[in-house]
């Protein structure tokens, strides 16, 4: 059984900053991709950023230059550190991650509440 834990999200003004962090847990082999994804009403959940286990990551222009997504390998653990927030990032955001236990599996966090006022 494997889960992803999500933490730090809350209420920021805009300009603000926010660490979100993720660890899974149970029976891990290896991980692979580590995401975060957001959603909020009425909108498709989006790709926020990306991180594959050598360190390359993936932005997409929304949040470029203001988002950074880093990994602790040792800890299973995924940050999301936000910089520069605006009213438009509200939204919940989600933990993703490819998971090898040893099958690959695609396992997501329960969601964690970000809300930024103008």
């Amino acid at each position: 059984q494997v889960q992803l834990v999500e933490s730090g999200g809350g209420l920021v003004q805009a300009g603000g900053s926010l660490r979100l962090s993720c660890a899974a847990s149970g029976s891990i082999v290896g991980i692979a991709t580590m995401s975060w994804y957001r959603q909020s009403p009425g909108k498709q959940r989006e790709l926020v950023a990306s991180i594959i286990s050598g360190g390359t990551t993936n932005y997409p222009d929304a949040v470029k230059g203001r988002f950074s997504i880093s990994r602790d390998n040792a800890k299973n653990t995924v940050y999301l550190q936000m910089n520069s927030l605006k009213p438009e990032d509200t939204a919940v955001y989600y933990c993703n991650a490819l998971i090898f236990t040893p099958r690959p599996g695609n396992y997501w966090g329960q969601g964690t509440q970000v809300t930024v006022s103008s």
